[in-house]
């Protein structure tokens, strides 16, 4: 089974990446034939500074790596180092209807939004379609929010095999109904748009400032809690301290007698604890772009070596070849 997931490089990524997505794409590598790429044709929807990008390129790269993909058992490599990927959704998109696309809900957010409309966003699942159909994915794990490009992949790719024949695997989503929501310093979703994220990597003094920071209601130390659970601290000390820690802090604020500092130090420790030794293992990296650099080469040869197939057979398919 071939499993595909994909990441943009639109900045730092954050905690919420890591249990989010970063957590569960690794541990794929368990499941199947993984098979990792670095968006950054998609990210020209939304950054167009050049030295940005190049940035936050590597940086995905890094955190990656330093998190657990094993380039041995996985193909990781940059979407732009494949130029199949684009021949490619020239030829479905021939085919895709314009509604289908008008109709994408990140489309329309984004022009709810004010976001001028541009090919780019237009054509956004077209891209991803062919970044899917390329590889012959059988499995392509997303969120919710993605769900619906999933749907218009499937679209294309039956749509394509009516008027041509037997051309393309159709994948399987696969919505991941325990996927963690991580709250972030304000109570919302954790995202760099609200501005309320704790970095995977960040300075330990930056970190410990915003953890400190976070806003709690104004009950002494010594009232019980019989909400503790929906604690901010808490539920992110859930998620990045063992099991039987994070319940005994929740106990004793439920409880009455912790103060809401001692929470947020304890929560600054074990979020602290919990990303060293990536944090290392990034460090390790960092001091060797070599290294990292020809695990993205090998990756794009490796996946090139797949799309050249599929390519060939769409283009054959279709009357080009």
């Amino acid at each position: 089974m071939r499993i595909l997931t994909g990441i943009q490089p639109s900045g730092t990524l954050h905690i919420g990446n890591y249990f989010g997505a970063i957590k569960p794409a690794v541990e794929l590598q368990q499941r199947g034939d993984a098979f990792y790429f670095i968006a950054d044709y998609h990210s020209m929807t939304s950054l167009t500074d050049p030295a940005a990008r190049r940035k936050n390129t590597l940086g995905v790269a890094l955190d990656f790596l330093a998190c657990g993909l094993d380039p041995q058992r996985s193909i990781f490599w940059r979407q732009s180092d494949i130029p199949e990927v684009c021949e490619l959704a020239w030829l479905i998109g021939t085919l895709t209807p314009m509604g289908l696309l008008e109709r994408a809900h990140s489309y329309k957010d984004k022009l709810a939004k004010g976001i001028a409309p541009n090919f780019g966003l237009v054509a956004y699942p077209v891209l991803m379609a062919a970044d899917i159909l390329l590889y012959d994915s059988n499995l392509v794990p997303v969120g919710r929010d993605q769900k619906q490009h999933l749907e218009i992949t499937r679209d294309i790719a039956v749509k394509f095999n009516q008027a041509y024949g037997e051309t393309f695997v159709i994948p399987e989503p696969e919505i991941r109904e325990d996927a963690a929501t991580v709250p972030g310093l304000d109570g919302q979703k954790m995202s760099k748009s609200y501005g309320n994220t704790i970095d995977i990597f960040g300075d330990e003094k930056a970190a410990r400032k915003k953890i400190m920071g976070i806003v709690m209601d104004s009950r002494t130390p010594q009232e019980p809690k019989p909400d503790a659970g929906q604690n901010l601290a808490i539920q992110l000390l859930r998620l990045v301290a063992p099991a039987d820690v994070a319940r005994d802090f929740e106990e004793r604020l439920r409880a009455g007698g912790l103060g809401y500092g001692d929470l947020k130090k304890a929560l600054f420790e074990h979020y602290w604890n919990f990303f060293a030794g990536a944090r290392a293992r990034r460090a390790e990296l960092a001091a060797n772009l070599d290294y990292v650099n020809q695990v993205l080469a090998d990756g794009a040869r490796r996946a090139r070596a797949v799309a050249a197939q599929v390519l060939t057979r769409a283009r054959k398919a279709c009357g080009i070849e």
